[in-house]
């Protein structure tokens, strides 16, 4: 195991009938901004719950933010924070509005363009108080101090992080996320699986503890995934898909172990190039991935798929097996894993490889755990998308 430091301020608030805690957890006369979506908290009974704990405190608005937050959306939520001298912002959303939001907390106290914070490196030295209210568990932006942040004039997307970024709180109510999309609720599913995967299908450090929290959130997935499908309102199969996708990514699986994000880092291209989901891209690329980087990956491979897969045989047996059963539950969930099935054909591929590089540091020239996944390889890895 390597050396590590692991801090998590954000406190949670997990349960039914929390939101009515922030009035305790948001001092009374707070200059608060709520930020949102599309509107779906205002039909859920959400958004009521909110303004009705807000009552304290002076609220001011913030809505529209997208399923893949824009820099364009966020500078105008962060010109109205300036303006209206907020103290507070409180995301109530999936991930993408609370992505957004953090974007936004450090805009907020910046004095130059924010995007300096990703294109230039500029330090992050304040930032208003962050608090959410979680409505899609997927991403774990709820628990960690990371955001990804998409600029459409530029047609990227680009993702850092910082400490002072992390929530204060988070409120994690599972009937809050029941009437979800369905679609939603696959992208969902993935997105926690593969934040998992991403910090434990590399290769052996003698991490026993992560290890076995990873499994277990995998199983888990497998396990919940495909019955919450079908018992939409079902508290404790939400409940714990909740708790899964905020435990894959709050840094807890990821202390002392070697990490890939190579599937994310392509993932993120396909959403910029192709304006897919980001479940879906990583749906696409992780089975091809693992299938490339089999031989380097083989002991862990083969690991997953006699823990979690309960698979017997060779090493290399396993290993293809168990890819094989991550395609399917993949399938079995109804998200699509060829860019075939998306109407999506190679022409783009050169594009695609070209705009990585013109994000400089963002995309280094060899990613993966090893660093040794190419630029070539990732056209490769493509290919076998296909």
């Amino acid at each position: 195991m390597y050396n590590f430091e692991y801090q998590n301020p954000t406190k949670i608030v997990f349960g039914k009938g929390e939101i009515s805690k922030l009035k305790t957890l948001i001092a009374k006369g707070t200059k608060v901004m709520v930020t949102y979506g599309g509107g779906s908290i205002k039909t859920n009974g959400v958004y009521s719950q909110v303004m009705e704990a807000l009552s304290h405190c002076n609220v001011v608005e913030f809505s529209g933010i997208e399923a893949n937050p824009t820099y364009e959306t966020c500078m105008k939520a962060i010109e109205l924070g300036k303006k209206e001298h907020v103290e507070f912002v409180l995301a109530v959303g999936g991930g993408s509005v609370i992505d957004g939001s953090k974007f936004i907390i450090a805009g907020i106290k910046y004095v130059g363009n924010p995007w300096d914070f990703i294109e230039k490196k500029a330090i992050i030295s304040e930032a208003v108080k962050l608090g959410t209210v979680l409505t899609l568990p997927a991403t774990g932006s709820e628990m960690n101090c990371g955001f990804v942040l998409s600029r459409k004039e530029t047609g990227e997307k680009l993702s850092i992080g910082h400490p002072l970024l992390f929530p204060q709180f988070s409120i994690l109510d599972p009937e809050t996320t029941y009437s979800l999309p369905i679609k939603q609720v696959r992208n969902g599913i993935v997105d926690a699986f593969i934040h998992t995967t991403e910090q434990y299908l590399t290769f052996p450090a003698n991490a026993q503890i992560q290890d076995r929290f990873s499994e277990s959130i995998i199983s888990t997935l497998v396990e919940d995934g495909p019955k919450v499908l079908n018992n939409l309102e079902n508290y404790e199969l939400r409940a714990n898909l909740m708790w899964s996708a905020t435990m894959a990514l709050n840094g807890l699986i990821g202390v002392g172990v070697p990490q890939d994000w190579a599937t994310h880092l392509i993932g993120h291209e396909l959403t910029a190039a192709y304006g897919l989901d980001h479940g879906q891209t990583l749906a696409i690329v992780l089975p091809s991935l693992l299938h490339y980087k089999k031989s380097e990956k083989l002991e862990k491979l083969a690991q997953y798929g006699r823990r979690v897969w309960a698979l017997s045989g060779s090493d290399a047996l396993v290993a293809d097996c168990s890819i094989a059963k991550t395609r399917e539950f993949f399938e079995s969930l109804g998200v699509k894993t060829h860019l075939s099935d998306y109407g999506i054909t190679p022409e783009n591929f050169d594009h695609i490889i070209k705009t990585m590089d013109s994000h400089g540091e963002f995309y280094p020239k060899f990613i993966g755990e090893k660093g040794n996944i190419s630029r070539e390889d990732i056209k490769n890895i493509l290919e076998m998308c296909r």
